[in-house]
């Protein structure tokens, strides 16, 4: 579960509010927390602990705590409290499909999806509550209709609840890992095997909490599965497809920098230097201006499918690749016909 930020007027002291999953294995509290919170160190995570700011199913309790299955666990660190209200915001929305259900949405690249740190406004969820009134929440932490969400800079297709019923619905389905998600990737590099699966232990990166790290030992993070398959081959790189058995954060961009060939432009993953191709000077200056049309990870969400929550019906949405994803391949693809460079 992502950190929620609960807001208390009575102090002066950002609020984080988690509950642990069902199948979670028992685990030192300081060390979950760790987990948990983005910049949080042992230090700080220990003191909060230590002069009660921590509790656990409503008590306070000691770092060698043993989380367990479903406790409830919120924390207050020393920091101003931030404004929690979403406030309606006239942002157009690329609806596809809607109906007194849910609706499907195309969401663009550069667009965050719900508020968050440094992101309270121009997100998915300010035009969300502009468009639509009274939509449901799972919480009290302000995600109206939210049952999933994707990267800031990756593009494509999100279903939101528009009744308490649908949600719920939904909710379960992503739970179930029943729900259909196919994305499209270009990574570094040509895969050693035509189709295969990635399988992992998701959690934060302690070198750098805003990455995931995918771990092979089980009590180090979350069980993360994907699939992919090779759909074309360039000499430095590939367009590959990847299905998701498990929707973890940042799971294909982990994922796939795990086994060393990380999502084309991304950054936070190594995906912003040239792991393959040549070492001509032309190949160089080709990828710079590669990154520069198009400054984001190379990542689309361009298949979902689902059980409609009311008629039980199979769902199924696609959404072709936007232009900037476009564009790139084919100016790799002219690229590589034209010969220009050779494979190293």
């Amino acid at each position: 579960m992502e950190e929620e930020i609960l807001q208390d007027e009575s102090s002066l002291f950002e609020h984080y509010h988690f509950t642990a999953d069902p199948g979670q294995e028992l685990m030192r509290l300081d060390k979950w927390l760790m987990h948990k919170i983005a910049n949080a160190s042992r230090t700080k995570v220990q003191a909060a602990i230590e002069v009660g700011f921590v509790l656990v199913n409503t008590k306070a309790v000691k770092s060698n705590y043993r989380i367990k299955p479903h406790d409830d666990v919120r924390i207050m660190l020393p920091e101003v409290p931030r404004d929690t209200e979403v406030y309606p915001e006239n942002i157009p929305l690329n609806i596809i499909y809607e109906d007194s259900d849910l609706l499907i949405v195309n969401k663009p690249p550069g667009m965050v999806v719900h508020p968050g740190y440094n992101n309270y406004t121009g997100t998915l969820v300010n035009a969300l509550v502009y468009h639509f009134k009274n939509l449901p929440t799972r919480d009290e932490y302000h995600r109206p209709g939210l049952v999933h969400r994707i990267d800031k800079d990756t593009s494509g297709l999100l279903v939101i609840a528009k009744t308490e019923k649908a949600l719920t619905h939904l909710a379960k389905q992503f739970y179930d890992h029943s729900i259909h998600r196919r994305y499209f990737a270009l990574v570094w590099g040509e895969l050693a095997n035509r189709e295969g699966t990635i399988t992992g232990y998701l959690n934060r990166d302690p070198a750098d909490r805003r990455r995931s790290k995918n771990y092979t030992d089980p009590e180090f993070g979350k069980i993360a599965i994907t699939h992919y398959k090779v759909l074309e081959e360039f000499y430095f790189s590939s367009l590959i497809e990847c299905r998701l058995e498990t929707g973890r954060t940042h799971q294909i961009r982990a994922h796939m920098s795990s086994i060393g060939h990380p999502i084309f432009s991304d950054e936070m993953y190594g995906g912003k230097e040239i792991k393959k191709g040549s070492a001509l000077t032309k190949f160089k200056s080709f990828i710079a201006n590669a990154f520069e049309s198009m400054p984001r990870q190379a990542l689309h969400a361009g298949e979902l499918g689902f059980i409609h929550p009311t008629t039980g019906k199979d769902m199924f949405f696609e959404a072709p690749l936007p232009d900037d994803f476009n564009n790139l391949l084919e100016k790799i693809r002219k690229y590589v016909k034209s010969g220009d460079g050779s494979a190293t």
